[in-house]
């Protein structure tokens, strides 16, 4: 039995999933989580855990209802973050959690740096370059961040916003959304303006 479990109707409405519980770590109740991001950072200083348990088999992208956990102690291992939950002592109570996704309150993330964002708060953003008369023109909306090893990388839906103001997303003949990749360096990226969940950048665009 885990410590300080809750129900969902305690659970903070701003949880961000940041990893996946993927094995047991030892025979003492430690669990070995694959964070989203290249490091588990955030992951590492929180005391505090919620924990999604997958659907059944066939009901992919659902979830039951998130429940607390109190972390006794986690630290980097080979890439992942290892951890003992409170309360938990032996193997079988770890692997039981095998497949759970791991959240934390986006209000519970350390303060970042002036030229640090998390990439949760990058998803969303619009994304403007620039045309061949170096005008601001909009490309799309940041779909997702990934890591190429080297640096994050925006994948970003190619849209045009109409005169609403809404965005109106490109497809392929197909029905598939267009997506262009673009490092997030300040090389290219020299605006982050977070608040108004806009990104300018120099990178160019075939309009």
């Amino acid at each position: 039995m885990l410590v300080s479990d809750t129900s969902s109707g305690g659970a903070p409405g701003d949880l961000v999933e940041l990893g996946r519980v993927v094995s047991a770590y030892g025979v003492r109740g430690w669990i070995k989580i694959q964070p989203h991001a290249a490091n588990g950072q955030v992951l590492l200083d929180a005391k505090t855990w919620w924990l999604k348990t997958p659907a059944p088999l066939g009901d992919a992208g659902v979830f039951s209802s998130a429940r607390s956990v109190k972390v006794a102690a986690s630290r980097m291992h080979s890439g992942t973050v290892i951890a003992q939950l409170a309360g938990m002592t032996d193997r079988d109570q770890a692997e039981a959690l095998r497949g759970h996704t791991v959240c934390v309150p986006r209000s519970a993330f350390p303060a970042t740096d002036d030229d640090e964002y998390y990439w949760v708060d990058l998803i969303g953003c619009r994304l403007f370059g620039e045309d061949d008369q170096e005008q601001p023109v909009l490309i799309g909306q940041v779909r997702n961040v990934i890591d190429n090893g080297a640096h994050a990388v925006l994948q970003v839906a190619r849209a045009t916003q109409a005169d609403s103001g809404d965005l109106q997303f490109l497809q392929t003949d197909k029905g598939r959304e267009i997506e262009v990749l673009v490092p997030f360096v300040s090389a290219h990226v020299h605006t982050v303006d977070i608040a108004n969940s806009v990104l300018h950048s120099n990178w160019p665009i075939d309009l």
